[in-house]
């Protein structure tokens, strides 16, 4: 499997950035790891093995990025405005600075300009929400399995500007039905999957919110509520990978 690593200098964080690349052309994934993850998370979790099939066929490309929730969600006792501020910085740097470099590897590699689509599990999850529904212009679709996709679980009651605009089921919720994105959301792939068993309450409650939302917007999304036995867990995401991976990449 043809693999490459790449770190740069981040003028928006101030500080190194790595991530790794799996493929040879394809429609390129932005993968965004478990809270506090690191880019090699994707192969050391054993999330590569459930790509391995699509990666060497050429049908799809892994980015695997770092996060920065250790200074931001997972923060518990910080200052929650300074964890909104850091947090939007590791937004727009994803954006403005990782984002580029994808599509620029992605037209070496395929010849011509592909759209992105994003993936994560639990707080990463969150994350590949976060990045569709804020750009729909940059991501052609997102797979979110066990996400939770408004901010209470992370900051309990405080609210502000900028957690506002990461909260996905909070900002879709409010978003005016003449808004461009709602019709382009329509022509984009959106799948989430959660599981009813253990450490999946908070992720069902928050799914089935967006569920919700979606619907009352009109939002045509596939939204998957797996077993009661179904746990917050690789083994259980391995399989939801395996049953939505090649809906993500039609």
């Amino acid at each position: 499997m043809n693999t490459e690593y790449y770190k740069y200098e981040s003028d928006i964080l101030s500080r190194e950035v790595e991530f790794k690349v799996y493929g040879w052309g394809g429609v390129p994934v932005l993968f965004i790891p478990c809270q506090g993850g690191r880019f090699y998370d994707f192969e050391n979790f054993g999330m590569l093995d459930c790509w391995r099939g699509r990666i060497e066929a050429g049908k799809c490309t892994i980015f695997s990025i770092d996060t920065i929730d250790n200074e931001t969600y997972a923060d518990a006792n910080g200052n929650p405005r300074r964890r909104t501020e850091q947090h939007e910085r590791w937004y727009n740097s994803v954006i403005s600075e990782t984002v580029p470099k994808i599509k620029e590897i992605s037209r070496r590699m395929n010849g011509y300009d592909s759209m992105i689509c994003t993936f994560g599990c639990s707080l990463g999850g969150l994350h590949a929400a976060n990045f569709f529904f804020r750009r729909p212009d940059i991501f052609r679709g997102t797979l979110a399995l066990s996400g939770v996709f408004d901010s209470g679980y992370y900051f309990g009651d405080y609210m502000d500007d900028i957690l506002y605009n990461n909260s996905p089921a909070v900002y879709l919720s409010g978003m005016p039905a003449e808004h461009p994105y709602i019709k382009i959301y329509g022509e984009r792939k959106i799948i989430a999957a959660v599981g009813q068993g253990a450490w999946e309450e908070q992720t069902l409650a928050s799914t089935r919110r967006l569920d919700r939302v979606l619907a009352e917007k009109g939002i045509r999304a596939s939204i998957n509520y797996w077993g009661f036995d179904v746990n917050h867990d690789w083994n259980w995401w391995f399989l939801m990978v395996d049953t939505y991976a090649d809906e993500l990449l039609s």
